[in-house]
């Protein structure tokens, strides 16, 4: 042995230690690269953010030109406070509650990294947006789901108590179905082997806020001399330019959601434009069979319904599903306003006849258009997923959100009431809203009801 054998016999060990080290090396999964931003993309979610909040004045014109002149003005102001009072709560903790990770056994998410947004400066989300615009463009449905519920309790409500109503009920009720829908923790987004499917917001916003609409409707009763008072439109130019900004919203809000700039995107949107053009032509024709003359108030209300009833299937179906699924909703809406009526209750301007119940027909609807592309994805073909079972998820997440949202909003509503007030006195509601509660009118005449 001559006197250099320690040293290598030391090297040879260490080499011979070393080697499960380099396997594990070689082995081991390459580092993902950090998201970059696409610029084509995040183009795309700017514009659809802003197409979704554009949708806001046009329900604000929508709802003004069907009340009577005296509650224009009014009316139009639940809209708009609803943009400034959803606007900041959400950046402070909205999106904090909706797309944090679960607490609370997953009734809603929390994450304090997202409280005034503070969290996502450097974020950029998978698809290459950068967080921001994720959840500004979010932002968006929060503002108009409240705004949806007011065509329900219109010409009644105070403006004080619609403040403190819209407030709790997007931390209480609209946070957590966001949470239960989009996160990816979320109760609905992980209920059976696909989720519940809602695209961009059959179940969050359109069920949520019709039957929240039909809930405190009951609860504060109708409008004062319901149903013999004379409640014709004041400004039917007035709901069609409110009702053409939100078809051309409604893109933003639809494509949008895809989270991207692809085939996903064009087919949402395409199937968006058939289900609004199919619902126009059916409430049309409809009318016209039935009493003879087609109204540009039912135009509008067909337009609506078929907007409603294609936003949770947007992703899903194809032009013959869309075409189903607008001419069924046409129908159905029609025959529940026409309910409406014979029943009694005061949907001032039919927030659940065309929400809420043209969001339950295309969230369950939906499951019997599915194009066959979405059965034939591997991972459906892989858990052998069929009708049944995601029709079986469909009327889950419908009768849950159902449940919660009138539950939660008839809870709201009685706090509200009996803390600062929700229902109008009989005096201000003889008054009328804009001069009684904002010292103005909306066309300057002093005579006009």
């Amino acid at each position: 042995m001559t006197k250099h054998t320690p040293t290598r016999v030391l090297g040879a060990l260490a080499a011979f230690a070393t080697l499960p080290l380099l396997g594990f090396a070689q082995d081991a999964a390459p580092v993902a690269p950090a998201p970059v931003v696409d610029s084509g993309i995040t183009a795309w979610m700017l514009v659809s953010t802003t197409l979704v909040l554009l949708m806001v004045p046009g329900l604000a014109l929508f709802y003004g030109g069907l009340v009577r002149t005296k509650n224009v003005l009014g009316t139009m102001m639940h809209s708009f406070i609803a943009m400034a009072v959803v606007g900041v709560l959400w950046s402070v903790v909205g999106y904090a509650l909706a797309f944090g990770p679960n607490v609370l056994g997953g009734l809603v998410g929390w994450n304090s990294d997202f409280v005034f947004l503070k969290g996502i400066d450097e974020s950029i989300l998978s698809a290459g947006v950068p967080e921001y615009v994720f959840a500004m463009f979010q932002g968006k449905f929060a503002i108009i789901t409240p705004a949806l519920i007011a065509g329900a309790v219109a010409e009644r409500i105070s403006f004080k108590g619609w403040i403190a109503f819209i407030t709790l009920w997007v931390l209480f009720v609209y946070a957590p179905l966001c949470h239960w829908v989009w996160a990816a923790d979320g109760y609905f987004f992980n209920l059976g082997a696909k989720g519940a499917i809602d695209f961009a917001g059959g179940t969050v916003v359109h069920i949520s806020s019709g039957v929240s609409g039909l809930v405190l409707a009951l609860f504060l009763g109708p409008r004062l001399g319901h149903p013999k008072l004379s409640t014709s439109p004041n400004n039917l130019t007035m709901v069609l330019l409110g009702v053409g900004l939100l078809w051309v919203g409604w893109f933003g809000f639809n494509a949008g959601s895809a989270i991207a700039s692809n085939l996903d995107t064009a087919r949402a949107l395409t199937v968006t434009q058939v289900a609004a053009a199919t619902g126009a032509l059916t409430w049309v024709l409809i009318e016209a069979i039935v009493h003879g003359k087609p109204t540009s108030l039912g135009l509008a209300s067909g337009i609506l319904a078929g907007l409603v009833a294609i936003t949770p299937a947007a992703g899903v179906v194809g032009v013959q599903g869309a075409i189903a699924l607008g001419a069924i909703a046409a129908l159905g809406c029609y025959l529940i306003i026409t309910l409406k009526g014979k029943l009694g209750y005061d949907d001032t301007l039919d927030a659940f006849g065309v929400h809420g119940a043209g969001g339950i027909l295309g969230a369950i609807g939906l499951v019997f258009f599915i194009r066959e592309s979405w059965w034939a994805d591997a991972a459906t073909k892989k858990a052998g997923w069929g009708f049944t079972d995601q029709l079986l998820v469909q009327l889950q997440a419908v009768g849950a959100t159902v449940l919660f949202a009138g539950a939660m909003t008839l809870l709201i509503g009685f706090i509200v009431q009996k803390t600062i007030g929700l229902r109008l006195s009989e005096r201000s509601e003889r008054s009328g809203l804009d001069h009684e509660l904002h010292g103005e009118r909306g066309y300057g005449l002093n005579n006009l009801n």
